[in-house]
């Protein structure tokens, strides 16, 4: 059975699925004095803590705002400014073998629903449970065993459901009348496997309390460095979704970034999300922030990303059950990943299976595509960004936003820096559907992933395709140091029909990741780094630089701080034995991170690169790869 936070818009409830397809959930509703109505995607608004989080879910605890609705990027949650503890909802719930426990505290004057419903249209039920019982029941219809499988909840605190249809769909088990400044509470023990909840619900309280203090107990942390290890394991866990037809555990770039389908959202009048969505690289470094968690969640999370790919090869930008984006990729770092991941948590068994998705994956880059390699660049042997028109999805099929995108715009989101100023230096060849340009960043990936996969070929035996991998990356780098090289600029340029680019970001460092530069270049690209005029200062590192016409903009990446740039960036750094630099990154890059989680209570997409505030989403999934490069720096997490 999994239990969970596991719906995307379920913030505040759970999801209980004994397998595919099948499964009931519970949600909660707030309306205010006034009648205002707060559910769904109001509790995105409303976190102001994503809380501490097990891997195993024997623990959650999760903090929202219900004071007076403010912008969501100015302060803690909704409520900014506000009193302390005024307007708040606490939500914990555990989880002990055939039973959880919810509890939820709430200190705001309004009206509290606890509802029960069935997520993504599934065929299980709530019910009251009828005469002599204060609770509820649900059943869920058989799987492939053909039994069904019935939940039974108990309620304490509260008043009894009303059973009528609330919102959008369910009905309210649980009901509490709170009064502002004095805390109310509901608790649920929901059980199966022939429990009766009833007994235990009085016990919930200590039960929940019982399992946080175990979770501080035994949870990973970093000697001398309090928030740091905690930051990555309460962030990524509340990322951790389930694709509710598989039942795979994996976790999207953000509860945000579930793509609505085109047919949903007729009828009810609420919008449904798609079943999930799952992002190329944002995938991959997902598993590296989980693997300090739970080495089982990572490889789930890793296998969900190569699970994506297309017959072609092709690992997508993004896909969903309903939709994705056949005509394009995103950065090849998946084998990165895979190596990393398997040298902190040896799984065979989950490398072998994400090795052929890997392999063609990266053959499908230099596979044949009207005579040349399919994104290959100017120069032969090196790379381009693009976008296979004739696979583009048709109308109906793609986001609004994606409609009517031009072949340029779709290879600038194949890159993930999806406005990168340097991409408008470069014209969109309408005949081979790249940009004309040789890109360093795309080498860069390139590079490394043939290095990776090279190691996990010779780790599981296949010494050919191994041979044949170093082979190649031996050739691009060979290639990149005789065309992109600039002695010049100190960098490696990308390379423009009208020769080298004059516009440099902090992905033209990445061939320090990769390994491409022998000892001198290295050591010229950190003249550049270092230089404050262009990258360095006291909030690093911009995605341009400084002297850059766009860098004033600090919009997407137009100048503003990235968390995949930073780490990969780091990676070159410790390559190459800049330790001292590496440190001052890891830890300039941490301390904007957690300064910013402290002030706000979230998880942000990027940061402004001259006040290091937070940015974009408030939830961002790859967010703690700030925190995760300065583990690194610090030596092994301390767990249990």
């Amino acid at each position: 059975m999994h239990v969970g936070a596991l719906e995307a818009r379920r913030w505040e409830g759970l999801v209980f699925s004994p397998g595919p397809g099948r499964g009931v959930g519970v949600r909660l509703a707030f309306v205010t004095p006034a009648g205002e109505r707060r559910e769904w995607d109001d509790w995105y608004r409303m976190v102001s803590r994503a809380g501490p989080h097990a891997p195993d879910f024997s623990y959650a605890r999760v903090e929202f705002d219900l004071g007076p609705e403010s912008p969501p990027d100015t302060g803690r949650g909704a409520n900014a400014g506000s009193p302390a503890l005024a307007g708040s909802l606490v939500l914990e719930w555990s989880r002990r073998e055939d039973a959880v426990a919810l509890r939820v505290r709430v200190e705001a004057a309004g009206r509290l629903e606890v509802i029960g419903d069935a997520p993504w249209a599934w065929e299980g039920r709530w019910e009251e449970a009828g005469p002599g019982f204060s609770g509820w029941r649900a059943r869920i219809p058989g799987g492939e065993d053909g039994e069904d499988l019935r939940i039974v909840a108990a309620f304490a605190g509260g008043t009894g459901g009303r059973g009528t249809p609330a919102g959008a769909g369910g009905a309210v088990m649980r009901s509490l009348e709170a009064g502002a400044g004095v805390a109310g509470q509901v608790a649920m023990v929901a059980a199966w496997g022939g429990k009766e909840p009833d007994r235990s619900v009085g016990q919930a309280d200590v039960w929940i309390d019982e399992a946080r203090a175990e979770w501080e107990r035994r949870r990973p942390r970093v000697a001398g460095h309090p928030d740091l290890a905690e930051s990555i394991a309460d962030n990524l866990m509340w990322t951790v979704l389930i694709q509710p037809e598989t039942g795979r555990l994996y976790t999207p770039a953000g509860r945000s970034w579930i793509f609505p389908s085109p047919e949903c959202g007729t009828g009810s009048g609420v919008p449904e999300p798609d079943d999930w969505t799952i992002f190329g690289w944002d995938t991959f470094f997902n598993a590296l922030l989980l693997a300090t968690v739970s080495g089982d969640l990572a490889w789930s999370t890793l296998l969900a990303g190569t699970g994506t790919q297309y017959p072609n090869g092709n690992i997508p930008n993004w896909r969903s059950r309903r939709g994705g984006t056949p005509d394009r990729s995103q950065p090849p770092v998946g084998s990165f990943a895979a190596l990393r991941l398997h040298r902190a948590h040896p799984d065979p068994e989950a490398l072998a299976a994400a090795y052929p998705a890997l392999l063609a994956w990266a053959d499908w880059w230099v596979a044949d595509k009207n005579g040349r390699p399919r994104r290959e660049g100017l120069t032969p042997g090196l790379l381009a960004w693009g976008s296979d028109t004739d696979l583009v999805p048709g109308p109906g099929r793609v986001p609004p936003w994606e409609v009517g995108a031009t072949g340029h715009q779709r290879a600038a989101w194949e890159s993930g820096q999806d406005d990168l100023p340097l991409w408008n230096e470069a014209e969109w060849d309408s005949r081979r559907e790249v940009l004309a340009m040789s890109a360093v960043d795309l080498c860069s990936y390139r590079a490394l992933d043939l290095e990776s996969l090279s190691l996990i070929a010779r780790i599981l035996g296949d010494g050919s395709t191994a041979d044949r991998l170093a082979a190649d990356y031996r050739r691009l780098a060979a290639t990149m140091n005789r065309v992109l090289w600039s002695e010049a600029a100190g960098l490696y340029l990308d390379e423009l029909q009208s020769g080298p680019s004059t516009r440099v970001a902090a992905s033209n460092f990445l061939p320090l990741a990769a390994g491409v530069p022998d000892a001198r270049r290295a050591a010229r690209m950190i003249e550049t780094l270092r230089d404050p005029a262009r990258f360095w200062g006291d909030w690093v590192l911009p995605t341009i630089s400084r002297d850059d016409p766009a860098f004033p903009d600090q919009q997407y990446w137009r100048g503003s701080i990235w968390p995949p740039m930073n780490y990969l960036v780091l990676q070159g750094l410790r390559r190459y034995g800049f330790t001292a630099l590496a440190g001052e990154l890891a830890r300039k890059g941490a301390e904007m991170f957690l300064a910013d989680r402290s002030r706000t209570g979230g998880c942000r997409e990027n940061f402004d690169a001259r006040t290091g505030e937070g940015g974009g989403q408030r939830f961002q999934s790859w967010g703690p790869l700030f925190a995760l490069g300065a583990v690194e720096e610090l030596g092994a997490v301390a767990g249990p």
